[in-house]
């Protein structure tokens, strides 16, 4: 089973959709005994960091979240804003991250003839092996929705880079914790693929909306 964390941010329906498409089924919710039986979470997000770590912070979910990713390794794909709340900190606002990952959030940068956010399709660049992102063509590009970008420590970190006035982490893994910055379920074709590959094509799950 598939769950898609509901804590009333991120494009649920889509994401649900996209995984439909797919052939699989997901479960959008908020209670924790559905997360404590899935085999897969995702952890969508929207709108600023600090709005994100307190709605988390408020469904009661965090203790269940923390046992099964952390300690359990079940495998946890974060998006856009979901995946920059599994950082440390962000320059947007002043609320600690979750801290699953080593990195921080910044700003981009502000150039001539660049605007912020960030919006639209952008190429993305295979920065090293991964599962979710090996099968990508060379051509892959994602949609992107954004102001700031995932700093991790380490570089070997960064599976996907893109650039808007310099490179920075389109998709950031260690070990079973994911992030991607662009939104899978806007992206088509390279989003369901990433998508898929995230589920791994075979996982069986119930659909509940």
């Amino acid at each position: 089973m598939i769950a898609v964390i509901d804590y009333e941010v991120g494009n649920l329906g889509a994401i649900a959709n996209m995984f439909r498409r797919l052939g699989l089924a997901c479960v959008v919710t908020s209670d924790p005994e559905v997360v404590d039986r899935a085999s897969r979470i995702v952890l969508p997000g929207n709108g600023s960091f600090d709005a994100c770590v307190r709605g988390l912070r408020a469904t009661g979910l965090l203790p269940i979240l923390e046992q099964r990713v952390r300690h359990e390794g079940t495998p946890l794909l974060g998006i856009c804003v979901g995946a920059q709340i599994l950082g440390r900190s962000s320059q947007e606002g002043t609320e600690r991250g979750l801290g699953w990952l080593a990195m921080d959030i910044r700003r981009l940068p502000s150039k001539p003839g660049l605007r912020i956010p960030h919006m639209g399709w952008n190429h993305v660049v295979r920065t090293g092996p991964h599962r979710l992102v090996d099968a990508l063509p060379d051509d892959a590009r994602f949609y992107f929705s954004h102001s700031f970008c995932m700093q991790p420590d380490e570089t070997a970190d960064v599976i996907l880079s893109a650039s808007y006035g310099e490179n920075f982490a389109a998709a950031v893994a260690k070990g079973n914790v994911m992030a991607v910055q662009f939104h899978p379920e806007k992206s088509h074709r390279y989003g369901r693929q990433l998508l898929a590959a995230f589920a791994e094509g075979g996982v069986e799950c119930m659909v509940r909306e």
